[in-house]
């Protein structure tokens, strides 16, 4: 696809934040931002806060193009995709099928393990029925300490737990069932944390993350300044670009598309254990993406209109 030279191009562009998810501040957050951007490019834009909102508008004729920044249920697992797919109304990023996997982290493993693609072995607990001590113990004893407890279907490390007690894994568990119902566990993989933004087919240069937390939670993500950054990330060039490569295969085994950011565990060989992918990454300060675009002379507003590009793709 060729680059937009006329933003007028683009239309009366609806940029969607907020929503009802437990991420809604990171997404109004980023939202100011991006908002900033579109009006220095002389972009016809108006916010809408939540689906709902910019449905209406679409439905009324005042949106011709969504520009996505809704992380979380209702944003990034396919059902504003799938309702704007009924009105022919364009948004950015991935479609339907890949927002719904990339959202479902149970779903993303199945696809990456069908596909040969590494990522940590789970186990999943579907309901508070099935928690049990002989389930726990099961756990602990397959996997050994410390486990993770995730929430199957959210972002920004809301709802995780690093476990490194057994008696601490039901409360992990009811904390993320809190979130979602279904829950997972699965064990540490020990190495060095990379996330890999991408941008239509370009894999930005990978960063290495380094945080005196226990793991990079959502504090550690939107709140701390002690969390250090590394692009460039420290790997040989050689080695940097065949994690790129892998990076891209694991989100596009997802039909995953547009941009979005893969997250991703080199271990002590050099092998890199996939966590999951995301399709609408923040766009905080502190946000990874826009870090990354800035090692390749990609700068904020660029990066904005890049990503209001995805949604002229046929794909979209």
């Amino acid at each position: 696809m060729n680059p937009v030279t006329n933003m007028k191009d683009f239309g009366r562009v609806g940029l969607l934040v907020g929503g009802d998810s437990a991420e809604r501040a990171v997404s109004l957050d980023g939202g100011v931002a991006v908002l900033t951007a579109l009006q220095r490019q002389q972009i016809d834009v108006e916010l809408y806060d939540g689906g709902p909102a910019v449905i209406k508008a679409c439905m009324e004729g005042k949106v011709d193009r969504v520009f996505n920044l809704i992380h979380g249920p209702g944003g990034e697992d396919g059902a504003i995709q799938g309702a704007l797919q009924l009105l022919h109304i364009p948004i950015t990023g991935s479609g339907l099928l890949g927002s719904a996997l990339s959202m479902d982290k149970v779903h993303s493993k199945y696809v990456w393990e069908q596909q040969g693609i590494k990522t940590p072995p789970f186990s999943l607990i579907r309901n508070k029925q099935e928690i049990n001590s002989v389930l726990l113990s099961e756990l602990i004893d397959a996997w050994g300490l410390p486990l993770f407890v995730k929430p199957a279907g959210l972002g920004s490390s809301i709802g995780i737990s690093k476990v490194t007690k057994a008696e601490e894994l039901p409360a992990a568990i009811e904390l993320a069932q809190t979130y979602s119902k279904s829950v997972i566990v699965e064990p540490e993989v020990k190495g060095k944390e990379y996330f890999a933004g991408i941008v239509g087919d370009l894999v930005l240069p990978l960063i290495r993350i380094q945080t005196p937390h226990q793991f990079y939670d959502y504090s550690a993500k939107y709140e701390s300044d002690d969390t250090q950054y590394f692009c460039p990330c420290g790997l040989p060039e050689k080695a940097e670009s065949v994690m790129q490569e892998l990076a891209l295969e694991a989100f596009q085994a997802l039909d995953c598309s547009g941009w979005g950011r893969v997250d991703f565990i080199v271990d002590s060989e050099g092998t890199p254990w996939f966590l999951e992918a995301n399709t609408t990454p923040g766009m905080t300060s502190h946000s990874l993406v826009p870090q990354a675009a800035k090692q390749v002379g990609i700068d904020f507003d660029e990066l904005v209109i890049r990503i209001l590009e995805s949604s002229m793709s046929e794909a979209t």
